[in-house]
């Protein structure tokens, strides 16, 4: 994990931050209202697992059933095209970003570096629960009690990392600034 976590910070000038950040908000703008609508449209004015931060397997299965099955094969479509990119694009941008900036603030010798990782776990738990609820998603109405268990989980440990990052992204642009016009060493 260290070597990966120095790769990131020699790799993550400002200008690939900068290029990662653009592609970020680009595919924001532009691919992602469209996909929310369709999403929704799934869903049947419902919720749906990979936008709810806390849910039990009961609520996964009533989900399920709200999306009905064009909505369920709506969902199961998305998770594995839209939200096979997706994740790569906030993940290279959080990676990215936070590379630079934490790069400027922590200490070579320092374990905190390794908190440029942090968006990797995120993106790695959206992949394991797109292919858990996708899976109930699937096999609905018939039961799958271990993936049924295991999406709410891993929603709620991708929601943590991902909401982290983007927090530790904030924390470390304000101190970056900060430092920039202080002129001082943190």
């Amino acid at each position: 994990m260290k070597r990966l976590s120095q790769w990131l910070y020699r790799i993550s000038t400002g200008v690939v931050a900068l290029v990662f950040t653009g592609i970020f908000l680009s595919f924001s703008l532009l691919a992602l209202p469209p996909q929310a609508q369709q999403a929704q449209r799934n869903a049947n004015g419902g919720k749906s697992p990979d936008t709810t931060f806390l849910y039990s397997p009961a609520d996964l299965y009533r989900m399920a059933d709200r999306h009905g099955a064009a909505g369920r094969a709506g969902y199961i479509r998305a998770r594995f095209t839209f939200d096979l990119v997706f994740p790569l694009v906030y993940g290279a941008f959080l990676v990215a970003a936070l590379s630079w900036l934490l790069g400027g603030l922590i200490p070579p010798s320092s374990r905190w570096r390794l908190l440029n990782l942090a968006p990797l776990a995120g993106v790695l738990f959206d992949f394991l629960e797109n292919t858990a609820a996708s899976l109930v998603m699937l096999r609905y109405p018939a039961e799958t009690p271990l993936a049924a268990l295991a999406a709410p989980v891993f929603t709620f440990i991708k929601w943590l990392f991902v909401a982290g990052s983007f927090l530790l992204l904030i924390a470390s642009a304000l101190l970056r600034a900060w430092k920039a016009l202080n002129k001082k060493s943190i």
